[in-house]
C-alpha cells in the first residue's frame, strides 16, 4: 500500500499520508511532495491529514519543511481533517499558529 496519495487540480496539491509518519515514512514523503511542488508549482498545498493516526516529530519537521518549500515558490498551505491526536500535536508544537487549519464537518461533531 502506497504511504502518500497526490493529487493536483485546479491550483491545488493535495498531499494525503495513509500512514504513520515517523522518521523513515517522513523522508519518502518530502521527497514525494517536494517533487511535487516543483513539478505542479500550485497556488495551495493542502496537508489533509485525517488518515495519519500517529506522527512523532518527524511528521511536525515534515509539516514545517513543506510550509517553507510551498512559501517560498508563492503558494500557501492548508492542513485539513486531523485527527484528534495530530490536531493536539499541532496545538503543542504551535503549528496551528502558523498554518491554517480547516476541520472538515464530520470532525468537528466528533
Amino acid at each position: 500500500m502506497d504511504d502518500l496519495i497526490l493529487k493536483a487540480e485546479n491550483g491545488r496539491l493535495t498531499a494525503e499520508p495513509v500512514c504513520e509518519i515517523d522518521h523513515f515514512r517522513a523522508v519518502k514523503i518530502r521527497e514525494r511532495i517536494d517533487h511535487a511542488l516543483c513539478s505542479e508549482r500550485p497556488e495551495t498545498l493542502v496537508l489533509k491529514l485525517g488518515k495519519v493516526d500517529f506522527m512523532d516529530s518527524s511528521g511536525i519537521g515534515l509539516i514545517l519543511g513543506r510550509y517553507e518549500k510551498a512559501k517560498a515558490i508563492g503558494c500557501r498551505t492548508v492542513i485539513t481533517s486531523p485527527t484528534k491526536r495530530v490536531s493536539r500535536l499541532l496545538t503543542m508544537s504551535g503549528i496551528d499558529k502558523i498554518i491554517k487549519i480547516e476541520v472538515g464537518e464530520d470532525e468537528k461533531n466528533t
